[in-house]
């Protein structure tokens, strides 16, 4: 073979090789191109399908076959979707026929959603109504439209199923608490209408929304509707107008206690007037106000005010040394017996003298008990502004030998100290004491048992030898018992005895009511001389004296 011929061929061949690469590559690059167009189309179709799937309305489809295409579809195809079969409880799922959902509803309403189906189709006519199913009576509203192409291809007619029963629960629901929530607002009316007081409230703008019946018998109104007719304003109406615009200015409340005239009445009023802001409209702010009649406290406060100054009359008089500090412990009364006690002169009793100053003034006269800590002291007496509640009692014994009796209690302005000079009575006492003591001894010591009751048969005392006499329970003798139970003590000792209880009554006659001696013979044959004694001081005393 001639070299260049082979040498054509080659050329030809390779040639030819590289047409048929680029051509196998070509067809391979449009292959993989409209692979993945096809793959966007499958996944963009089958996601339309699942979100009309995920719909919460059924649907029912007839799907007619493309006019502009020899298209495979020959003749119109009905479909079913999953949400549709089980609203209407379909036995064929989504293979179910448009009769299968025909018999889910009623006969005239099956008529009827043929009929409109009829239109649908031939005429292209959209409608909407409502149907009932058979099973469970459970509405239905039906919406039919035709869906066409852009390019005026006919797609497909549709029917969309809605489950009226959540809505109508919703409306339902919605219409109770409409209910209740108009029952409450009455309730409200009522409530804010029945209040004794005189209350409001006003908008941003100062202008009184809502008002209760007592504010408008106030204001002399009948009803609402008088109140928001033009008029000029009142009194009450004017100051309340004055304090708005402060509450609102300074974002504070206010008050103002004040005397106007109100059904040819002069009474005597506090206003208050509390700025909100609405929960909504945090940018705006309302105003809450109330009326209290202080007519009655006013008159209280000047009827106290005269009984306060009678009392104070009172304590002045009084031979007891009186002082009252305010609540701001500053001295705003004291009577005569006062000075004399502490030794105050007129430059002691200085204006708007604190009670710390007046014991630092009793403490320089050396005329205050003796204390380690001054300062912690002046604290705790401090103290008794802001935490006394109950009447506070104590002994103040002073450096000079006296003793003074304390006593601290609240007062309506502040606290009452009241102190008393008891160092004699003190004295009295303990010579009391001394003697009570003197004689216990000499009791103790005899050999006779005695017992001493008060008049209303209570054990005032008991010595060692009546102890021993009658075994007697030194612990149920000291809880001080009545004449009887001392008696039924000693029934031990008189077990032979007939008649216990006409014993009793001879020995408590005999004590109580006669006071004469008489005898007793206890079981072992002692004889027991009984001679009951009334005293000076009211007091019996029993002696048992053995015979």
């Amino acid at each position: 073979m001639d070299f260049n011929l082979l040498q054509t061929l080659v050329f030809s061949s390779f040639i030819v090789s590289a047409i048929l690469l680029v051509a196998v590559i070509d067809f391979r690059f449009k292959y993989l191109r409209l692979k993945q167009k096809n793959y966007f189309l499958n996944r963009d179709r089958d996601r339309y399908a699942e979100t009309i799937y995920a719909s919460k309305d059924g649907y029912f489809a007839f799907i007619y076959p493309d006019e502009l295409i020899k298209d495979p579809l020959k003749t119109i195809k009905e479909r079913c979707s999953r949400r549709l079969a089980v609203m209407l409880n379909l036995e064929n799922g989504k293979q179910s026929s448009f009769d299968d959902v025909l018999n889910a509803f009623y006969k005239e309403d099956a008529r009827r959603l043929q009929k409109y189906l009829h239109l649908m189709r031939e005429e292209g006519l959209s409608f909407e109504d409502t149907f009932v199913m058979k099973v469970n009576k459970r509405e239905m509203r039906i919406f039919g439209s035709r869906i066409n192409g852009s390019d005026g291809n006919l797609y497909c007619d549709m029917l969309w199923f809605r489950d009226l029963s959540v809505e109508q629960a919703r409306i339902e629901d919605l219409e109770k608490e409409s209910l209740q929530k108009d029952k409450r607002i009455k309730m409200l009316e009522s409530l804010i209408d029945n209040l004794k007081t005189p209350v409001y409230l006003k908008n941003n703008k100062l202008k009184t929304e809502l008002l209760n019946i007592p504010c408008l018998e106030i204001l002399g109104l009948n009803d609402k509707k008088s109140f928001d007719q033009d008029r000029e304003m009142t009194e009450i109406e004017k100051i309340s107008q004055e304090l708005s615009e402060a509450a609102i200015q300074t974002n504070q409340t206010q008050q103002r206690y004040t005397q106007v005239v109100v059904s040819g009445q002069s009474k005597y009023y506090e206003f208050t007037e509390r700025p909100f802001h609405d929960a909504d409209k945090l940018d705006e702010i309302g105003i809450v106000g109330q009326l209290i009649d202080m007519s009655e406290l006013d008159e209280v406060k000047r009827h106290f005010k005269i009984h306060q100054s009678a009392h104070l009359e009172v304590l002045s008089a009084l031979g007891t040394a009186f002082a009252i500090f305010d609540t701001k412990s500053e001295l705003m009364f004291y009577n005569k017996s006062f000075v004399q006690l502490w030794h105050l002169n007129s430059e002691d009793l200085t204006e708007k003298l604190s009670y710390v100053s007046f014991l630092n003034l009793i403490r320089n006269k050396r005329m205050l008990p003796e204390v380690s800590d001054f300062r912690a002291y002046k604290a705790e007496e401090e103290k008794l502004f802001t935490s006394l509640i109950n009447p506070k009692e104590n002994l103040l014994h002073l450096p000079d030998g006296r003793t003074i009796r304390r006593l601290v209690l609240q007062h309506p302005n502040g606290l009452m100290f009241a102190y008393e000079d008891v160092s004699d009575r003190l004295a009295a006492e303990r010579t009391i004491h001394e003697l009570m003591n003197v004689q216990k001894n000499i009791l103790d010591n005899v050999s006779d048992a005695v017992l001493i009751f008060e008049q209303d048969g209570e054990l005032r005392y008991f010595n060692e030898a009546y102890v021993k006499l009658f075994g007697a329970d030194v612990s149920k003798l000291q809880n001080l018992p009545q004449l009887s139970e001392v008696f039924e003590m000693q029934k031990s000792y008189f077990t032979k005895v007939d008649n216990w209880h006409n014993l009793k009554n001879h020995m408590s006659k005999h004590i109580f009511e006669i006071c004469a001696p008489f005898k007793l013979e206890k079981d072992d044959g002692q004889i027991l001389d009984v001679h009951p004694v009334m005293l000076t001081n009211g007091l019996i005393m029993v002696t048992y004296v053995h015979g």
